[in-house]
């Protein structure tokens, strides 16, 4: 039997300007670890600010590489994100990261108002469409409520408890749902399953914990 192909789309590397890095590597063990291959994948544009990781400052006149910098995450084995197609995996997810909400997408500015990167709504459209499942970690459930927003749908979503960020996702129409750490929220209408991890997380491991559940319910999806 082939092993299930999971595509992981990255934001970058470093949580304040692109994917949060043990949130990236958990989605990666999580599936890994249940025999499936890694389709890794990033935007090939520029990201919207690089930030200093020690000080938490913006770095000013400097400019990086959205896939450039995710190559460090994935060892350099990744594909631009324009390539990948739904019929080159059987899932698809999106670790979370200010990256998710910076280079994915424009919610950390424009909040209900935001748009998707075009290949991450084209490729968010496609997986629906063939009914492929898809997992959002952290913010990346924003992704998928700006799908819905714009196509009149209304997908089951959680980024934990905070209100504020909540309120956002249901005034784009999709259905929030406050759940702890180590808790996924599940649609199964859209096979979409997601959870708070660093939302809430207050360590490693407690991060771990639902996304490991993450990556259990979309391989479970797979077979």
């Amino acid at each position: 039997m082939a092993r299930p192909r999971i595509a992981v789309c990255l934001s970058g590397c470093g949580f304040l300007d692109g994917s949060e890095i043990q949130e990236a590597v958990l989605t990666m063990l999580a599936l890994d670890r249940r025999g499936a291959e890694l389709l890794l994948c990033a935007p090939d544009e520029p990201q919207t600010d690089v930030v200093d990781h020690l000080r938490g400052q913006p770095v000013p006149d400097e400019s990086r590489n959205v896939l450039v910098e995710s190559a460090r995450i994935a060892r350099g084995d990744l594909v631009p994100l324009a390539q990948v197609r739904a019929a080159d995996c059987d899932a698809l997810v999106f670790p979370g990261g200010y990256g998710a909400a910076k280079n994915l997408c424009d919610f950390a500015f424009r909040g209900a108002r935001a748009n998707n990167l075009v290949d991450v709504d084209r490729l968010i459209g496609e997986c629906l469409a063939a009914g492929k499942p898809m997992g959002f970690v952290c913010i990346a459930p924003a992704l998928m409520a700006i799908f819905g927003r714009d196509h009149g749908l209304h997908p089951r979503l959680t980024i934990g408890t905070d209100p504020g960020t909540a309120e956002t996702l249901e005034t784009m129409g999709a259905v929030h749902e406050p759940h702890a750490v180590d808790e996924i929220a599940v649609d199964e209408e859209f096979r979409v399953v997601s959870t708070p991890a660093y939302m809430l997380a207050h360590s490693v491991s407690e991060a771990a914990a639902g996304i490991d559940r993450l990556g259990e319910q979309v391989l479970a999806w797979c077979s």
